[in-house]
């Protein structure tokens, strides 16, 4: 697979999200609480979310176990768009320990376990990784 734009588009707003996120949570916890930061990259991080989740539809692989180019790293898709909707529905409703477990998780889920399966081997950036600390 090559970088392409599609892909640079991804792989910025996936690492973008992966290092908005801990300063999100970051600015709601301990003693003093920073709610216009936090609400801020919250916004920031979600936006990095959703772009994601939306540019990965455009993003297919035909060498892996596939289903018309979808893998099944792709399921993580509709889980990330149903899991940001549910954590605003958790806001909206005044249910903010629903809201803050349910952004951990996605953020567990979605940018550290789905980051660590992009640095398989057979992956664009596994094989980046690999190839360059092996040679």
């Amino acid at each position: 697979m090559q970088l392409t734009h599609t892909i640079a588009v991804h792989m910025t707003l996936a690492l973008s999200a992966t290092v908005l996120g801990p300063w999100a949570l970051w600015a709601r916890m301990g003693r003093i609480t920073r709610p216009r930061l936090h609400r801020a990259l919250g916004y920031a991080w979600v936006t990095c979310m959703l772009g994601a989740a939306l540019s990965g539809l455009f993003i297919r692989d035909f060498n892996l176990p596939n289903i018309w180019g979808y893998t099944p790293i792709h399921l993580l898709i509709p889980l990330t768009l149903i899991s940001l909707y549910r954590a605003f529905r958790y806001l909206a409703d005044g249910n903010i320990a629903g809201h803050r477990q349910t952004m951990q998780w996605l953020y567990g889920m979605a940018c550290v376990v789905t980051g660590a399966f992009t640095l398989l081997p057979g992956r664009l950036l596994g094989q980046w990784l690999w190839s360059g600390a092996a040679g």
